[in-house]
């Protein structure tokens, strides 16, 4: 266990998630100043040259936040862990379960891991301004990702205390933020299964981030890390888990968090999984550049297959590519920092483009296919600059 990161210490360092100093009572907890994050009503995103001169992790303060409704205010001395359903010995129920404290899971064998966690709809924007589709849903641009260092118990330990058996192949981990009423219909509170074999390889019950208990946004006292999948995935404000020998399904793998449209069947895709292929510069959207000397450009690559191979980038629209140097440290589950230089022939307006390979072979294309919810854009994008 992490020194310091005891019952007592972990409510002093998170009073806002056990009290009500919420300045103006948004549905965000933490400030949000214009310099770092764009926000959208619940959602709050991180604007990429907040990230220039940063390290490898990305700081907890700008740190994107995805929230369906609010985040909770959570008192960690009366919080549990609940476990229950038929793919566990005896199959306990949701008033009689298996139930773990937080001091409980403080004290259980922790696992440390860098990894990005990215909103399904990350890059939504670009869908209609690079590509003239219309799609639904909150319109990042590409700050909808942040990579930290995440602490925790593995899932996997957490569900063999608990008594999983051979026969279980689903878990759902629940939220405890607001029920989502969605179109006047309440869909009750932010929940989407896992199968078995994923929860039991590499996902982590995340109790620290960056060095630090959880903040508030970010899933206190406990919240789920899938490493490499949509965001969806990695619950937040974890309170229950259900365990079953048969499929489960929520509104959050049957109505939302799938491709719809034109070439899907009417029930959509299947439940969208791993990420996509990404690429960002570490520059302002519509960025103004000094003509008449060499810059240095930086960014990031990541994707949900593991590591990234290597970075290419275009300054002329895509006419002709160079070679990225990639710097820093590396992990598959985070992303792969990059930079190159370019001097600009003379002022005007110019598209940057970034394009990543990762182990698999698959680099990024040149246009994303089209679904209405507007998820995993993974195309390149065309960066604007103006250089003046």
């Amino acid at each position: 266990m992490s020194a310091g990161l005891g019952l007592g210490s972990a409510m002093a360092a998170t009073a806002t998630a056990t009290g009500t100093a919420r300045a103006d009572d948004g549905p965000i907890v933490k400030p949000l100043p214009p310099e770092l994050f764009i926000v959208y009503g619940t959602n709050a995103e991180m604007r990429w040259e907040a990230m220039r001169g940063q390290g490898y992790l990305t700081p907890t303060d700008r740190f994107f936040v995805r929230n369906h409704t609010r985040t909770p205010s959570i008192d960690v001395r009366t919080w549990r862990l609940r476990l229950f359903g038929s793919g566990l010995r005896g199959s306990p129920t949701l008033d009689r379960p298996v139930a773990f404290s937080y001091d409980d899971l403080l004290g259980m064998p922790a696992r440390t891991i860098d990894a990005f966690i990215e909103c399904t709809g990350n890059g939504r924007s670009l869908y209609t301004t690079q590509q003239h589709q219309t799609v639904s849903g909150t319109p990042w641009r590409l700050g909808g990702v942040g990579v930290a260092r995440w602490r925790g118990v593995p899932l996997a330990h957490v569900l063999e205390r608990a008594g999983l058996t051979h026969r279980a192949v689903d878990v759902m981990p629940r939220g405890l933020d607001p029920d989502f009423v969605d179109g006047g219909q309440n869909l009750g509170r932010v929940r989407r299964p896992l199968p078995v074999a994923k929860a039991l390889d590499d996902v982590l019950l995340a109790y620290e981030m960056n060095g630090r208990p959880l903040p508030p946004d970010h899933g206190f006292p406990v919240r789920l890390v899938v490493p490499g999948w949509v965001g969806i995935a990695s619950i937040k404000w974890v309170g229950d888990i259900e365990v079953s020998e048969t499929p489960l399904s929520s509104p959050w793998n049957t109505i939302y968090y799938r491709m719809f449209g034109p070439g899907y069947p009417p029930e959509g895709s299947a439940p969208l999984t791993r990420q996509v292929l990404k690429s960002a510069f570490e520059l302002p959207w519509d960025a103004r550049l000094d003509a008449g000397r060499t810059i240095r450009l930086h960014g990031r690559s990541w994707s949900g297959e593991g590591a990234v191979r290597h970075v290419e980038v275009s300054t002329d629209g895509g006419r002709t590519w160079r070679h990225t140097t990639p710097h820093g440290h590396r992990d598959s589950l985070g992303w792969v920092r990059w930079e190159i230089s370019w001097r600009p022939p003379g002022p005007g307006s110019y598209e940057l483009l970034a394009r990543a390979t990762d182990r698999t072979g698959t680099a990024q294309p040149d246009v994303a296919p089209y679904n209405t919810f507007g998820y995993l854009f993974g195309a390149v994008a065309r960066h604007p600059v103006t250089v003046i």
